[in-house]
């Protein structure tokens, strides 16, 4: 009942401000006044400002509000979990997938290298060979491009 008669207050007021504004010849202010004016009474004659009410004042209302609060903490937690263990965001991920494609290809070449141990610059078996048999040189290659 209190409530009710605040917002007839509110809206009472508004609509009063809004009568000297348009007295002062400035219609569309005047107009807009008068809308948000008559929200609180529209509030309270549909019911929706006891309802409020009745939601503030239970505990059974706030153990619920707590408990959607904590389902979307949880949420949050799993969805940065997940992200951590991807590996970023997806335009990060994306993007590393781009620049992983570019990467198989030279920057100079027309098509994407032949794999292992083959170079188009030099014969097959004319590549350095290490104690076990495996060959670094490509790998060399890309070092010494990046000045490592």
């Amino acid at each position: 009942m209190l409530t009710s008669t605040i917002c007839a207050a509110v809206s009472a007021a508004g609509l009063g401000i809004a009568a000297l504004t348009a007295y002062r010849k400035r219609f569309l202010a005047a107009t807009r006044i008068a809308a948000f004016s008559l929200v609180p009474i529209g509030l309270v004659l549909t019911g929706i400002v006891d309802w409020l009410t009745d939601v503030v004042f239970k505990p059974s209302v706030w153990a619920g509000f707590g408990i959607l609060a904590l389902s979307a903490l949880l949420f949050m937690v799993s969805r940065v979990a997940e992200r951590r263990r991807i590996g970023g965001s997806r335009k990060e991920r994306k993007a590393a997938e781009g620049t992983a494609q570019r990467d198989a290809m030279a920057p100079g070449a027309s098509a994407p290298s032949l794999g292992p141990g083959r170079s188009a610059s030099r014969p097959q078996g004319t590549a350095k060979k290490s104690a076990d048999g495996e060959d670094f040189s490509d790998i060399e290659a890309i070092l010494k491009k990046h000045g490592i």
